[in-house]
């Protein structure tokens, strides 16, 4: 994982190391809301976490056909998808972790369209027989922990009102079985020269200890 210069000390959790994998869906590897995730795995890994991460971008996911036959099946276990793709690999990565790093910049009021087809495709996780009106998630269960990471070409203080990502983040995890426990907006992102603040790089450092922490 990329490593700030720092000369940080690693410390070894004496544990079985904790597992964190960062799902990225933004655009550009390299970007601020990228470098942010990598801050945050970097540091995560110092003190002893097993950190892992997956660039949407790169990976083979279908759009949702809104078939629902993923809902059909009662019970806790997610449904079964007809698309034969990478997601159920990812979500099966994401089933092995114990922390996520939920990551995408806003694109015109919420997350990218690619980051959205990844949500999408999280229907299985709902029961939703054709007799009923409305889905209902199939376990209320979160064991998981979570990071939230967005950016914006507004002001932080401003994107945090008017944006929709990172609600839509915080719905996502839900979904997923994870409790947020801390995110992280940087503002002003838009330019062309735009790199993470310091400001930033410091909470996301501490945002990973916070996820490696048992």
């Amino acid at each position: 994982m990329p490593h700030d210069g720092r000369n940080a000390k690693k410390v070894t959790n004496v544990n079985t190391p904790r597992k964190i994998l960062a799902i990225v869906g933004s655009y550009r590897k390299g970007s601020i809301v990228d470098s942010a995730v990598s801050e945050i795995l970097s540091a995560a890994s110092e003190c002893g976490a097993e950190v892992s991460k997956i660039y949407l971008t790169d990976a083979e996911i279908a759009f949702c056909a809104n078939c629902r036959s993923c809902t059909q099946a009662p019970g806790p276990t997610r449904g079964r998808c007809v698309a034969d793709d990478d997601m159920e690999g990812i979500l099966q990565q994401i089933d092995r972790s114990d922390a996520l790093v939920l990551a995408s910049p806003v694109n015109f009021g919420d997350i990218t369209a690619v980051t959205k087809r990844f949500q999408e495709r999280l229907v299985r996780y709902a029961y939703w027989p054709w007799d009923k009106m409305a889905p209902v998630l199939r376990t209320k269960r979160k064991d998981k922990k979570a990071v939230l990471v967005t950016s914006s070409a507004a002001p932080a203080f401003l994107g945090r009102m008017l944006m929709r990502s990172l609600g839509t983040l915080k719905r996502m995890a839900g979904i997923l079985g994870a409790r947020p426990v801390g995110t992280l907006y940087v503002g002003l992102a838009a330019r062309k020269d735009a790199k993470l603040p310091e400001r930033a790089v410091n909470k996301a450092r501490k945002l990973g200890r916070k996820l490696a922490a048992s």
